[in-house]
């Protein structure tokens, strides 16, 4: 158990058979989405009819089969928490494609976020508190300046230039993952650009989120402030669920404990 302040690596342990979350902690489960047919064929029964249609349009089987069993394995995470079936579980989507419970006793108080690639998934739940989640498997070949330079911010880009080249890479991922958990977190998508908020990316150094400009481009950031007011409002923590992979999760609040589960 580790606040959100804490350095220490992150443990992935087998979930209690009873599972607790207060309001000042938060879950991060670890799942495998490579599974057999015969577990695939059980997962996908406790889809949703409009689930098993979006699935369903994946042109690629290894992909369908990855959003199965994604989908299917939150719906078994939340439903030990909640303490009811699977398949009963009933989501809505806000307008940026967000989800979040709705029908179940204490379903209003779960706020909960999923990320996945490749065969790994992260899921992250915490309550009464916007959470959001992003994992990413280390590629050098993506972590371009280019890219860089059309997402970050101004300030990202020369915090990244300015890392020896051999960190360059995590520190690419590390500013990706926790722009875009704070993106998930926000649950409002691109409406807030990526260049419009900085994020910490030196390896070896605390995950924080630096600054939010909500204003315009065009309206002088004296006038909007300094962009700290809100960034005080969130903390980021970097999270290792394996190697070769960056992973963050961003937290509304502070003061919270962390805990780490391995799915299985």
């Amino acid at each position: 158990m580790i606040s959100d302040s804490h350095s220490q690596d992150d443990c992935w342990c087998d979930g209690p058979p009873r599972l607790k979350l207060g309001n000042d902690e938060v879950h991060v489960w670890r799942a495998t989405l490579r599974v057999g047919q015969s577990v695939l064929q059980s997962l996908h029964s406790t889809l949703s009819p409009d689930e098993r249609i979006k699935v369903e349009r994946f042109y690629f089987p290894k992909d369908r089969d990855r959003s199965i069993a994604a989908r299917a394995v939150l719906r078994l995470i939340l439903s030990r928490y909640l303490e009811v079936e699977p398949a009963q579980l009933r989501f809505y989507y806000n307008r940026f494609g967000k989800p979040a419970l709705i029908g179940q006793s204490g379903a209003d108080t779960l706020h909960f976020n999923m990320s996945h690639s490749g065969e790994l998934a992260l899921y992250a739940i915490a309550r009464g508190r916007e959470i959001g989640v992003d994992v990413e498997h280390v590629r050098e070949d993506f972590a371009s300046e280019q890219i860089a330079e059309r997402f970050f911010s101004p300030s990202e880009v020369a915090m990244l230039h300015a890392l020896p080249f051999n960190m360059r890479t995590r520190g690419f991922f590390n500013c990706w993952t926790r722009k875009e958990a704070y993106i998930k977190a926000r649950g409002e998508g691109l409406s807030l650009p990526l260049d419009r908020f900085d994020v910490s990316l030196t390896p070896g150094e605390p995950a924080a989120l630096l600054r939010v400009s909500e204003s315009k481009p065009e309206i002088d950031d004296e006038i909007a402030g300094d962009g700290k007011l809100e960034a005080s409002r969130w903390s980021l923590r970097e999270l290792s669920p394996g190697p070769c992979c960056a992973a963050a999760i961003a937290v509304q609040g502070h003061g919270w404990q962390l805990k780490c589960w391995q799915w299985t």
